[in-house]
């Protein structure tokens, strides 16, 4: 699985194998991944790589991570949002506060919606279609 005479840095062939096990399916939303020490173990390679894989794998909104290990993000429901014409409409990664009010991981950008004489709106990018009329 890991060849470290590959050329490609040993976090991102981890990073690579967890994503193609998550979109198989072979990881199902909610699953626990293992624990760095298991990695470390089974793969041989060095913690300091997994942890890089975990934190990419984190950016890229794939797994959540607790004090009780990684997971699988869980799926969520798509909600859609109707764009009119006057609205603009930009997207960008949300900070910390953000993240947490509306309850999205690490990884998760959000669209803005700006409308003339309202209040920016954020909407969480992973949740949300635009629909533009």
């Amino acid at each position: 699985m890991i060849d470290p005479d590959s050329g490609v840095p040993v976090y991102r062939q981890l990073v690579d194998a967890v994503r193609a096990a998550i979109e198989s399916g072979e990881l199902r939303p909610g699953q626990r991944l293992m624990t760095e020490p298991e990695y470390v173990d089974v793969l041989g390679i060095s913690r300091e790589s997994v942890r890089k894989a975990m934190a990419a794998l984190r950016a890229e909104g794939l797994i959540v991570t607790t004090k009780q290990g990684s997971r699988v993000r869980p799926k969520v429901d798509v909600a859609e949002v109707v764009v009119e014409g006057d609205t603009r409409v930009s997207s960008r990664m949300p900070t910390l506060q953000e993240r947490r009010a509306l309850g999205i991981p690490e990884g998760v950008p959000v669209f803005v919606l700006e409308k003339p004489g309202n209040d920016p709106q954020l909407l969480a990018a992973d949740r949300t279609t635009l629909v533009v009329r």
